[in-house]
């Protein structure tokens, strides 16, 4: 199974439904179409910042550690096959 085959896997989040969501729609988009982690992360956040304001931030790969301040409501980590990513909304 390739990692555009695989389904999101939820592992904390305080988005609202609805946008919680596009951004699996956008990450599974962006897992198809790119290879190179930083431009799944810049296709992300190019599209959630026209989508939904700025500022977010976002964070792909298979080993990284955060510690991060977010608006309240716009968080969200999770992964896609081995790739976890990390998006959050602060500004």
């Amino acid at each position: 199974m390739s990692e555009q085959d695989k389904a999101p896997v939820l592992k904390a989040s305080d988005l609202a439904e609805d946008i919680q969501v596009k951004v699996f729609e956008l990450a599974d988009q962006a897992v198809k179409n790119y290879t190179v982690e930083k431009d799944i992360a810049a296709f992300l956040k190019k599209e959630l910042d026209q989508t939904y304001g700025a500022t977010w931030h976002v964070i792909v790969g298979k080993s990284f550690g955060s510690y991060v301040t977010h608006e309240q409501g716009y968080f969200i980590y999770f992964y896609i096959g081995e790739l976890a990513f990390l998006v959050f909304k602060s500004g």
